[in-house]
């Protein structure tokens, strides 16, 4: 029994009919307007070190990049909440709460192996015609496939 993909579908047809989906998008859009009216709040400085993480029971949590930005925003909270609770999407702001969240390191690129010089991996390819065991024949010769064409 052979795997046959789904047919592709149109995302609004997607977002019309799971519901799952739907439910997870417009979650992404309201946490997308919340981020925009809390940078409007903050220091031009801040705004790339602050991301809303929730918003619900009176709570306002906010992701920082390290403590120093987070020590900052804390000596600015009253300020924050009194601002934010004058936007009526934030008319019950009880409290912000601070997390301290460094942003992930890039992944390094995968490495290319190094390509060796044709007459090396000439001299690999005839050692390895002179060796018994297979395993260390076979990886000789892998090793060898990487060497340069051109010379």
């Amino acid at each position: 029994m052979a795997f046959r993909p789904l047919p592709a579908r149109a995302p609004a047809s997607l977002l019309r009919e799971a519901r799952p989906l739907r439910a997870l998008f417009g979650e992404a859009q309201r946490l997308d307007q919340l981020q925009q009216i809390v940078e409007s709040q903050l220091q031009p400085a801040a705004r790339p070190h602050c991301r809303v993480a929730s918003w619900r029971d009176g709570a306002l949590l906010l992701i920082v990049t390290d403590g120093h930005w987070a020590t900052r925003l804390r000596y600015q909270q009253r300020r924050l909440q009194r601002q934010l609770q004058a936007n009526p999407i934030f008319a019950g702001l009880e409290r912000i709460l601070f997390r301290v969240q460094p942003p992930q390191p890039p992944r390094p690129a995968p490495r290319r192996p190094k390509d060796i010089s044709g007459p090396s991996a000439d001299h690999i390819r005839a050692s390895a015609e002179g060796i018994a065991d297979p395993r260390l024949r076979e990886a000789l010769e892998r090793l060898a496939r990487h060497g340069r064409t051109d010379g």
